[in-house]
């Protein structure tokens, strides 16, 4: 029979988008979204997307592109700063959202869409959720939805080595930038990138041992976030760094080899995870959700059907992505033996690093970088 009553479980970006495209296409539809925070509250800071990632909602859903883009923070390049060197990788583009100035839109169009959205409300138990036709579980790495099921949903999760802690700063950066800094404790890199006008998100990451000669284990938030602030004294030239739930974390890779199971589906960070370090991780999610409501809407009658047409069409896109991002961190899980690169081989090793792209197609994309380094570098050992 046809879907009628949908339940979302998550009020993030994946949630909300999903809330909003299926009750413009169903308005019919009763489609209620639980999130257990209040409404307006967030963590992090900027959400990046790279050019391509916004290509697909352009074609998709120009709408939701349209009113996004307009207040989004573009360029056109990524800077690398290395022993005090900065190494411009030109034709790099990129554009950045505040987190909570994103999440604001998609909750308007939700809101406006007719989609009943319920912040504040933790719901405990699946067993809450009975009497819908399909629940959504856009709730994340923790998904109540996924950890009931995990067997079902066959479920693997793992953790990077590094750590990383996400800041804000209102230091104003013109590019998304990395800046590679070695301390006495070890070396450390920020990815930084304005995403409003005054605005710029800051990440800091480490190697495990450089964090603990650094003592971040036994330090509190506040004293974490002085030393990073000292560290990269030079690059904020006085600005601070600003908190926002901005404790130590470890990567998590989760994978599911289920996409469904019943009448309850996964999408975005509940189903994958995808490395900061590519930029993908929101265009996962929102991806999924127009994937999904196309095989819903192409099964309209047969509810296993649509799930697993939605399983089989979107599961080769989202693997390959899966895996240049995990070979990009894995970069990063050695950002400190590529730091003894001079400069320019440093910036071929970075921009190189997901496998992806070969000298040719560096030469037809960043032909200004790729000329300084034809001249002046040598292509470095593998």
């Amino acid at each position: 029979m046809p879907l009628s009553r949908i339940a979302v479980m998550g009020g993030g970006p994946a949630g909300l988008y999903f809330a909003a495209l299926w009750k413009r296409r169903h308005p019919e539809d009763h489609v209620d979204v639980f999130e257990q925070n209040p409404e307006g509250a967030t963590w992090g800071f900027g959400v990046v997307f790279s050019d391509k990632a916004l290509d697909f909602l352009r074609a998709d859903d120009p709408e939701t592109a349209e009113a996004v883009s307009a207040r989004m923070e573009t360029w056109r390049d990524i800077t690398l700063v290395h022993r005090g060197e900065r190494v411009v990788l030109d034709g790099v583009g990129f554009s950045a959202v505040g987190r909570l100035d994103f999440i604001t839109q998609l909750t308007e169009r939700a809101r406006s869409a007719g989609a009943n959205l319920h912040f504040g409300k933790l719901v405990r138990s699946v067993d809450e959720l009975a009497g819908y036709d399909l629940i959504v579980a856009a709730d994340g790495v923790n998904s109540l939805v996924r950890r009931s099921y995990e067997g079902d949903f066959n479920t693997s999760l793992s953790y990077d080595d590094n750590k990383f802690a996400w800041y804000g700063t209102t230091k104003r950066f013109e590019t998304l930038t990395q800046t590679f800094v070695e301390t006495e404790f070890g070396c450390f890199n920020a990815h930084h990138y304005r995403y409003s006008p005054t605005m710029s998100t800051f990440i800091v990451e480490c190697d495990r041992a450089t964090w603990l000669r650094g003592g971040f284990a036994e330090k509190t938030e506040e004293e974490s976030r002085a030393l990073c602030q000292k560290v990269f004294a030079d690059t904020l030239e006085g600005h601070p760094l600003v908190g926002n739930k901005s404790v130590w974390r470890n990567f998590p890779w989760l994978w599911n080899d289920r996409w469904s199971h019943r009448n309850m589906v996964l999408v975005g960070d509940a189903l994958h995870t995808a490395h900061f370090s590519i930029g993908s991780g929101t265009r996962l999610a929102l991806e999924d959700v127009i994937a999904l409501v196309n095989a819903l809407d192409g099964e309209p009658r047969n509810l296993r059907h649509a799930l697993e047409h939605y399983e089989t069409t979107r599961r080769p896109v989202v693997e390959k992505l899966v895996k240049a991002a995990r070979t990009s961190a894995a970069w990063y899980q050695r950002f400190a033996e590529h730091m003894k690169l001079a400069p320019l081989d440093f910036g071929y090793s970075y921009i190189t690093r997901s496998g992806r792209i070969d000298d040719s197609q560096l030469r037809a994309m960043s032909p200004r970088f790729m000329a300084r380094y034809d001249a002046g570098s040598l292509v470095p050992s593998t």
